[in-house]
């Protein structure tokens, strides 16, 4: 089978969404192939074509998510290798804008109805992120974890807000208060 078909393509397209639509009502475990099929307007056949079960076509969606929020969180870094966080130009910012793209996801995943399973695959993610890119600063006798869980318990809680306020910022806005929230942080330490 060709990945690359436009059936393909479309078919997965719509499969996708229609997961989207169910898990905003359902559990996923509760998510039958016939139901998500009704949805989607698949067939069965063409279901288990791509997929061995529901949990499958999740976990792909979940995988192209996470591979994008990867690249989305390194882009900085494309434009400055030796990136200081605090001076990070809010223009090459992308997380914002990939949880813009994902945005049906990102409703599902901060709805306190949801599975907390989604928001810690989610900020394991986010962590291991963070986790390398701090990595290649000296940060001297700092507890490397602790920062690490502080930085990535902050770029959450930025998303829970921005998903509580209904993403009713921009991305760029969003893009310019980290930025902003970055600077204030360095700023604290040196005066210090």
């Amino acid at each position: 089978m060709n990945e690359n078909d436009l059936r393909v393509i479309k078919t997965k397209k719509a499969l996708h969404q229609a997961l989207l639509v169910l898990l905003k009502t359902k559990t996923l475990e509760s998510i039958s192939v016939s139901t998500l099929c009704r949805e989607a307007e698949v067939n069965r056949g063409t279901f288990y074509l791509h997929y061995n079960d529901v949990g499958a076509l999740f976990d792909e969606h979940l995988h192209y998510l996470l591979k994008d929020l990867e690249e989305s969180y390194y882009e900085p870094y494309r434009h400055a290798p030796d990136l200081i966080p605090s001076q990070l130009d809010p223009s090459t910012i992308r997380i914002f804008h990939h949880v813009k793209k994902y945005q049906p996801f990102y409703e599902i995943v901060f709805d306190k109805k949801s599975s907390l399973s989604y928001y810690y695959s989610l900020l394991d993610k986010v962590t291991s992120l963070i986790q390398a890119s701090t990595s290649i600063f000296d940060l001297g006798n700092r507890d490397i974890p602790l920062l690490v869980a502080y930085q990535a318990n902050a770029i959450m809680g930025l998303l829970i807000q921005w998903s509580m306020d209904g993403f009713a910022r921009s991305p760029e806005y969003m893009n310019e208060q980290l930025s902003y929230f970055l600077r204030l942080q360095q700023d604290d330490e040196l005066n210090r």
